[in-house]
């Protein structure tokens, strides 16, 4: 959500600035700017709409300088257009300043500044922090000290970066809530709100952690809390090389990302599966080790993608390690005083690690005394660092909006911890054995579905002019049911739901006729007499029935308008075969109505305020 990048070195600024920008531009963003400083003056071209925009009002209008700052927006506070995108300036043009987050109290501070001569220009939250920087400065007070003096009177969540006309060589970085990390170099230095925006250049970073400030130079980076105490910051080697957020030949990182699957859930895999024994071996969780093993209950909270596979993970761990299980949405958990006992134990997910909602529903959880685990795909992220143990996904980055690779994964994950657990309590050596080798054998499986590509398109052109589409799951398969109709509505913009197959009766229903898509979840498992009956009833109204089911199933053939066959596997493991065509079909619909797969309309990557 919203990307910053900062630059001080030997480089042409403006390219620099340019590319870490495109390297942010999956994070979600409706309009771009950047500032360089040069000959003690401030320079400023922003842009409404995408980075290419921003591009060609450069070309026509081209700057220079020896540091600056860039900056997608994701509109918060006022509507998007080139007034509103940032970077934002004070009154005299001497401070520019780039925020994420959302300023609370920019009300009474903007009130305040307006009785003091200030002239405002947006609509912005972030305006007023660089006004208020401008005041504090007007009293004599040099320009790191005025920035901190300004933060500590914000309330809310920030990620900045600053620059300041009189003070071409620095660039001030801050962070509240909202990530952001340093890259150390030869004579240059970066700030970015994203590792990936500064891979090109450096791969050795500082994350700064809340209540911290960096003050960069192009020869040093100095860091401080923000009242003004010394930090020693670890620099860290950044793992993942620049091919891993190419798109590597396809159109659309989407689909790039769909077809890595057989690759990343082996990945989250490696090391982690005992087959010998048939148990899972998790070596982040050493720390909770006992915790887990002794859980009365565990808790489990996520947003969107995240909290669908948490779902997953309840039926998992009840069903097989006999504990009760609850899934929050984080930002109800976070504020509705949840009970947490003692042996209860959180479960954390989240692809970004940086979610706002899911990191408060953390800090919640451990001010409560609650062993914390985190699983997430981001090395060094805010969560990975803050709880008391966990697992990576170690599924590489993920550019598109829309979670593919990252659901399946985390599906994975919780997984490995279900085995884990229930053989140290009640599961045989057999049943453990037999859960090991169905793991070992899905990324052949998933490779299996992918080749169905081409059937999939031609179901996908049949139906993507459908304004509504309804998906049906019973048990492991009502969770997947929610996350196909997520994936659809979020790239294609068609309305579509998930529901459990058997709460249609309770309303649904009244929306099937002949022009009403239905997804049935349809495998061979436990509830499969049932959801048999339901695609009955969905065809008695005249609905249109599309079908995942198991190889062989000859008798769902007879029922549904089209069917996607998949292989058969472990109950408990099936959600991460059945989604695999649902989010091929929701990505093949989005494409024929020319929608912007990659970087769909209000949506955000990482979503970093409430």
């Amino acid at each position: 959500m919203c990307g910053i990048i900062g630059y001080l070195g030997k480089k042409p600024i403006v390219p620099v600035l340019l590319e870490g920008l495109k390297r942010l531009e999956y994070r979600g963003y409706d309009s771009a700017g950047i500032v360089t400083l040069s000959n003690g003056k401030i320079n400023l071209v922003k842009q409404a709409g995408k980075i290419s925009n921003l591009e060609s009002l450069l070309a026509e209008r081209p700057i220079n300088g020896v540091a600056g700052i860039a900056h997608t927006r994701w509109a918060t506070h006022g509507v998007p257009n080139s007034t509103n995108a940032h970077p934002h300036t004070d009154c005299g043009n001497k401070f520019a300043l780039i925020h994420n987050g959302i300023i609370e109290n920019f009300g009474a501070i903007k009130t305040d500044l307006i009785s003091k001569g200030h002239e405002f220009k947006t609509q912005t939250d972030t305006e007023a922090l660089v006004h208020l920087i401008e005041e504090f400065y007007k009293h004599h007070m040099p320009f790191e000290e005025a920035v901190r003096a300004a933060l500590l009177q914000v309330e809310g969540t920030y990620g900045i970066a600053v620059v300041c006309s009189d003070e071409p060589d620095v660039i001030i970085a801050a962070r509240k809530g909202s990530p952001l990390v340093v890259g150390h170099g030869d004579g240059e230095n970066f700030v970015a709100s994203d590792v990936s925006a500064i891979i090109d250049h450096t791969k050795q970073v500082s994350y700064l952690d809340d209540d911290e400030m960096a003050v960069v130079r192009r020869n040093g980076i100095e860091v401080k809390t923000i009242s003004n105490l010394p930090v020693q910051k670890q620099v860290e080697q950044v793992a993942f090389e620049l091919g891993r957020i190419e798109k590597g030949g396809y159109d659309h990182f989407m689909l790039k990302e769909i077809m890595e699957q057989p690759s990343t859930i082996k990945d989250a895999m490696r090391g982690r599966l005992i087959k010998d024994e048939g148990i899972a071996r998790l070596g982040g969780m050493h720390e909770v080790m006992e915790a887990l093993l002794n859980a009365k209950r565990f808790l489990i909270t996520a947003c969107g993608t995240s909290w669908h596979a948490a779902l997953i993970g309840e039926y998992m761990l009840e069903e097989f390690v006999r504990v009760p299980v609850e899934v929050e949405y984080a930002s109800e958990f976070r504020y509705r005083d949840p009970v947490i006992e003692e042996n209860n134990v959180v479960i954390v997910i989240s692809q970004s690690g940086e979610t706002a909602d899911t990191l408060a529903a953390l800090r919640e959880a451990k001010r409560k005394g609650a062993s914390v685990i985190g699983i997430c795909n981001v090395v060094g992220s805010t969560i990975a660092r803050d709880v008391h143990a966990g697992a990576y996904l170690h599924a590489g980055p993920e550019i598109g909006v829309a979670s593919t690779k990252a659901f399946t994964s985390q599906v994975t994950l919780l997984a490995l911890i279900t085995l884990f657990l229930a053989r140290h309590r009640n599961m045989s050596a057999a049943k453990g054995a037999e859960i090991v080798q169905e793991m070992a054998a899905l990324p052949e499986k998933v490779e299996k579905i992918l080749g169905l590509r081409e059937q999939i398109k031609k179901i996908a052109q049949l139906y993507h002019m459908s304004n509504n589409f309804l998906y049906l799951g019973r048990g492991y398969n009502f969770p997947v049911a929610l996350e196909g109709a997520l994936k659809l509505k979020e790239i294609s913009y068609i309305h579509a739901e998930g529901y459990p197959a058997a709460e249609m009766k309770h309303g649904p229903i009244a929306l099937i006729d002949e022009n009403m898509p239905v997804v049935f979840i349809a495998t061979k498992d436990s509830t499969y007499e049932k959801i048999v009956s339901n695609i009955e009833e969905v065809r008695a109204r005249r609905g249109k029935v599309i079908a995942i089911a198991t190889e062989g199933d000859e008798e769902i053939g007879k029922r549904a308008d089209h069917v996607i066959y998949i292989p058969q596997t472990q109950q408990m493991l099936q959600p991460i075969l059945t989604i695999i065509p649902l989010q091929l079909l929701a990505y093949y619909i989005a494409i024929m109505r020319n929608c912007d797969v990659d970087q769909p309309r209000n949506l955000a990557k990482s979503v970093t305020v409430e």
